[in-house]
């Protein structure tokens, strides 16, 4: 028979594309942030009209922490002047990776605001907004200007009648609006999002009561009649009448945005503070909560306040419960695989086997049956990936009691609904995101042979021959993974393939899917951001007319895409790299002098104390490998994620000690420290001794080529090193940090245990503390190693936050985007002796629990992001290399900013 492991037969810029993502499988909502808001946030508010820009950057930053998917701009304020502040805090955010990595949404009830934030934004913006408030003549002028600018665009349901408060006008106003976008003007459907007004419900007025009710069948006529439009709102809006009790305005924001998201609702301003989980609201609460929202009965309003005191103050409990274990063994295992409870799940199967006519029945039957409740709740957003993965776990223990007794029977196997190949490509180590996926899709009742690691282009297709695939997954995360699936899709392509092909991994967008790998493979290639929407799409693709209506449209998204992207070629205003080094940073070296390190020369680590790296760990990227949005502690009481992430915790705390008690991880590094001066331009000079005679190697860096306000200079790395000419003494650190040398074996041990939580949570965890390490041993360099920083003294939410003087940037991320640069680093801390590591032919670091980077130590020294570079830069920058032209567009393709000949 065919073998099990493989068909399991088990039943999972970022918002921007998702927006009319048509792959979508499920109404996932699109958290707006607000913060930045000078009317909305008295605290932003003060940071601008004071001109702390950094400080009003940080709020940015910590939405996007915490989840934001969109960040909403408003500058206006009577004492401000608007515009100017508009456009010199976007073209900040321009230059932070972590900020600019989310679409912004650009909110102003000035048209001139908002045109002038629309010229400084990257990538696709989205104005909030427009409306049909002054007439058609200036709605149509300025949708005109938001189509000519590549944005989207909120559109209030507002006419010169009024704000509309009834379903019927609502959709009245929205479809003209919508019939103007699109035939008039010739906006792109899916880039319209409705906003039909959330109004406050339970003010005792009466006209109030059908308020909520209004929005949401509103909403539902909006999807049903006005294809591909979206739908937003500000949801805090609906319980403004019970400010004061968080808990009923908790509960009435889950209950609203429960009937509205299932209405079609895509977005919208809401706080996760003030979410409750829809199902933990307690059952006399919700009830009254949804005759106030649905308007089911008068009095609703009343009989809410009757107990609005009672809600407020209640704390919820939990408390252990095996009752479950009196019911049937049908239920007993379906209660199992929701829970993600393996204690019991052999003898329960066992059970079940028994009272089968097959074991392959128990599997087609209750295990099936379980895990299509557990896909059922996933892909409503009731289960969160942790879960799905305990579920899994559950499932593969089940599976395997039962091998041996379906392997004696001859020819038995497991129904699967597809055939899924699944492989980070060549050159790439990264696997912990396709794993998840993997499990996802298994939990959904797909087989998925996953290939592992470093798969070529010709063992994919070898492999998706043999088994008859029906779809091709390819992951990566690297950036030279994006030309590595270039390959791979010219080679199906070549080799007569009709397999759709899945593209996905941190790198890896939409755009550059359209404009990159589709054109090589006519067969379908789709990309998929997460986990969460895997399940959609390959439910498609598995069947013959979903495909192909499923391909038909993205074909045609990816169209447009390519259209936009060719628009956008070379319109970008950018300096010329000899204008950029005009405006580089400069600072007085005379004054902030380099400190001398206290040694120089290579510092080893053969096993450095695991135990020590633990209080280091940045718990937030940890929740985030899990699709858990928000930021560490404060995930852990989310209303909305809460329970998921502290199970997650209290699991990855409990690996941790196992891990730092039994030693079963160890710790490699070293950390160089070299006398170091700039060129005057983008190269650092490494020395082999003081008296800077000889160089030993250079460390070339890139330039920022960015049209900035006046005082914001345009950044290479090379600036936070002295230059040579001055003659002052520079020096450069770099390192190479591994927590993951026993991972492979712990890895390995819990995979043939079937335990595929254990062995991601593993991943996750090692990935952790080689972050900690580096974090660790960056903080000793400030004090003790270069002791530019001694007396420095910082809790770790403070290293987090970095807080402290200097940078730590790595190659191959937005301030030095060459991953080859790894191979000069290397080589000058010789880190396969001293620290067990090795680069892939792609600069991938093995093992893969592993960081290295550069320490520059200057105060002024900060992260940014080149954006993208001309043509002048890349002939520069080839010629410094010793490259061919060619070489250096392959290795820096993702932020080139005009399309290589």
């Amino acid at each position: 028979m065919a073998k099990i492991d493989a068909k399991l037969g088990v039943a999972s810029a970022e918002a921007a594309s998702r927006l009319g993502d048509a792959a979508r499988p499920v109404a996932t909502f699109v958290n707006i942030g607000e913060r930045t808001n000078v009317t909305g946030s008295a605290r932003f508010a003060k940071l601008i009209k004071d001109g702390d820009y950094e400080a009003a950057l940080q709020v940015a930053r910590q939405q996007v922490k915490n989840g934001a998917q969109i960040i909403d701009v408003n500058m206006d304020e009577g004492l401000l002047d608007s515009e100017a502040v508009m456009v010199t805090f976007l073209n900040l955010i321009a230059s932070e990776p972590d900020i600019c990595r989310v679409p912004i949404m650009i909110d102003s009830s000035k048209w001139q605001v908002i045109e002038a934030g629309l010229k400084c934004v990257q990538g696709k913006a989205i104005v909030n907004s427009i409306s049909l408030k002054e007439g058609e003549a200036p709605f149509i002028e300025q949708a005109k200007l938001i189509r000519r600018y590549g944005a989207a665009v909120v559109v209030m349901a507002f006419d010169t009648d009024g704000q509309a408060d009834t379903a019927d006008r609502k959709l009245k106003i929205c479809k003209r609006s919508y019939d103007i976008l699109t035939g008039e003007v010739g906006l792109a459907p899916e880039d319209i999002i409705f906003d039909p007004n959330i109004f406050a419900i339970g003010t005792g007025i009466e006209e109030h009561n059908d308020y909520g009710l209004a929005y949401i069948e509103a909403t539902r006529r909006i999807k049903e009649t006005l294809p591909h439009a979206k739908v937003s709102g500000g949801v805090s809006n609906v319980s403004f009448s019970f400010r004061g009790n968080n808990p009923v305005r908790e509960a009435i924001h889950s209950v609203f945005l429960y009937h509205a998201i299932a209405a079609g609702m895509d977005m919208g301003i809401v706080n996760a503070g003030q979410l409750a989980v829809y199902d933990d609201i307690e059952e006399g609460l919700r009830e009254r909560v949804e005759d106030l929202v649905l308007n089911r009965r008068p009095d609703a309003t009343e009989r809410l306040l009757e107990i609005a005191d009672q809600a407020q103050g209640q704390a919820k409990q939990a408390s252990d419960d095996l009752s479950w274990r009196e019911g049937l063994v049908e239920a007993r295992i379906a209660h199992a695989l929701v829970k993600g409870i393996d204690d019991y799940v052999v003898e329960d199967t066992e059970e079940a086997r028994l009272q089968a006519a097959r074991p392959i029945e128990v599997i087609e039957g209750p295990l099936m049956d379980g895990m299509n409740v557990v896909g059922d709740l996933f892909g409503s957003g009731k289960m969160f990936l942790p879960q799905v993965v305990k579920s899994a776990r559950v499932m593969k223990k089940a599976v395997a009691h039962l091998l041996p007794f379906i392997e004696s029977e001859k020819g038995a196997g497991v129904s699967t609904r597809g055939r899924i190949v699944m492989a980070t490509v060549k050159g790439d180590v990264h696997d912990i995101g396709k794993n998840i996926v993997s499990v996802v899709l298994q939990c959904n009742g797909f087989e998925v042979i996953n290939l592992g690691v470093m798969v070529p282009a010709q063992s994919i297709m070898e492999t998706a021959k043999k088994e008859k695939a029906d779809i091709i997954g390819l992951s990566g995360l690297i950036t030279p993974s994006l030309d590595e699936m270039v390959h791979v899709a010219k080679e199906l392509e070549r080799e007569g393939f009709t397999t759709p092909l899945l593209i996905g991994g941190a790198t890896t967008s939409r755009v550059h899917t359209a404009v990159k790998i589709e054109p090589h493979y006519r067969s379908g290639v789709i990309h998929v951001l997460d986990a969460s929407r895997s399940v959609g799409v390959v439910t498609k693709l598995v069947r013959q007319s979903p495909r192909k209506r499923l391909l038909r449209q993205i074909g045609k998204e990816y169209e447009k895409l390519r259209g936009r992207h060719a628009g956008k070629s070379g319109e970008k205003d950018r300096r010329s790299l000899d204008e950029a080094r005009v405006h580089k940073a400069h600072f007085d070296w005379y004054e902030a002098r380099p400190p001398k390190p206290a040694f120089l020369g290579l510092k080893i680590f053969e096993d450095y104390p695991i135990e020590e790296l633990v209080d280091y760990i940045d718990w937030t990227p940890f929740f985030r490998a899990w699709e858990l949005a928000g930021n560490y502690p404060g995930i852990l009481d989310d209303p909305a994620v809460g329970e998921a992430a502290r199970d997650l915790y209290n699991d990855a705390r409990t690996m941790l000690a196992d891990l730092v008690d039994n030693k079963r991880l160890t710790a490699r590094g070293v950390i160089g420290i070299w006398p170091a001066n700039s060129d005057g331009k983008e190269d650092i000079e490494i020395y082999t001794n003081e008296d800077r005679k000889t160089v030993r190697a250079t460390i070339h860096t890139l330039r920022q080529q960015l049209l900035k306000a006046a005082g914001r200079p345009d950044y290479a790395l090379a600036d936070f090193t002295a230059p040579k000419e001055l003659g002052v003494p520079d020096y450069l650190c770099g390192f190479a940090v591994t927590a993951g040398i026993g991972l492979d074996a712990i890895v390995e041990d819990y995979e043939k245990d079937n335990d595929d939580y254990s062995s991601i949570l593993a991943k996750a965890l090692a990935d952790r503390l080689a972050e900690a390490f580096a974090e660790r041993l960056h903080e000793r360099t400030r004090k003790e190693y270069w002791g530019f920083s001694p007396d420095e003294d910082y809790a770790n939410a403070s290293l987090v936050r970095e807080e402290y003087q200097g940078i730590r940037p790595a190659p191959g991320y937005p301030a030095c985007p060459d991953h080859t640069e790894k191979r000069t680093l290397f080589e000058l801390l010789e880190a396969e002796k001293n620290a067990g590591m090795t680069l892939t032919e792609n600069c991938a670091m093995l093992p893969t629990a592993a960081i290295s980077g550069y320490i520059f130590w200057h105060p002024e020294s900060r992260y940014f992001g080149t954006g993208r570079i001309g043509r002048d830069q890349i002939a520069d920058y080839a010629r410094r290399k010793g490259w061919e032209v060619a070489e250096a567009e392959r290795w820096l393709g993702p932020i080139l900013g005009y399309e290589p000949d």
